[in-house]
């Protein structure tokens, strides 16, 4: 009986005898041979099928790479949109656009337009310590948005004409502003007006037009710079 049992493991272990240890070893093969056949198919389509699979995985491992490096781009690109400001916004709100309208130019005064500064006369704008005064400019009218104004041509009294819009208004002449910084012959300016003048200021004027016209002198409330 020992002897025979030692045939039957030496039989095994070679291979030869269909049992555990056959089966054992034909199953380790198989994992580097690849897939079994099964009826119906034959060994060659197994072959094949498994070359295909092969190939697909590995191109899948391929392309992960250049797919990752477009999201990342694609992230980069929306957090820096984000980090101007906005997305899809031309600017931010309250922010004056191109032609210089925002909410305060298009709401304050009666009347609103937009005109051409036609010069800046000699001895018009002066900074003098302590002294506030408000000096005549005079404009060419572009556009008029709200109101009605006279001519195509107006006399505008602006306030400390020295200082940028956003810094005039103090605690004796109040609700003035804009965004020019300074004021350059043949600028364009979006302006919110009243009229006439000696209803909304009493103080010192400059008026280097005085005795040349006989219109009537607008008071700039708001000023903006306009590109056109």
């Amino acid at each position: 009986m020992a002897q025979r049992t030692d045939h039957t493991q030496e039989q095994t272990a070679r291979g030869e005898f269909p049992g555990a240890g056959a089966r054992l070893l034909s199953d380790r093969a198989g994992e580097t041979a690849g897939p079994r056949p099964v009826p119906g198919r034959s060994s060659h389509d197994w072959q094949r099928a498994f070359r295909d699979i092969r190939r697909f995985t590995h191109r899948t491992r391929c392309d992960r790479g250049p797919v990752a490096v477009r999201w990342l781009v694609a992230t980069l690109a929306l957090l820096g949109v984000l980090a101007l400001g906005g997305v899809g916004c031309g600017k931010q709100a309250g922010t004056p656009g191109a032609r210089g309208e925002d909410p305060q130019v298009q709401s304050r005064g009666t009347i609103e337009i937009t005109a051409e500064l036609v010069e800046i006369p000699e001895g018009a704008i002066f900074k003098r310590e302590l002294y506030n005064y408000a000096t005549i400019l005079q404009y060419k009218v572009i556009r008029q948005h709200r109101g009605k104004v006279s001519g195509d041509t107006l006399y505008v009294a602006h306030y400390n004409p020295f200082k940028p819009r956003g810094e005039v208004a103090d605690a004796r002449v109040k609700g003035l502003g804009g965004n020019l910084k300074q004021f350059r012959a043949h600028a364009v300016h979006r302006m919110a007006l009243e009229v006439p003048l000696d209803d909304f200021y009493m103080g010192g004027v400059v008026n280097k037009y005085f005795g040349k016209t006989t219109g009537p002198i607008y008071w700039a409330v708001w000023t903006n710079e306009a590109s056109e």
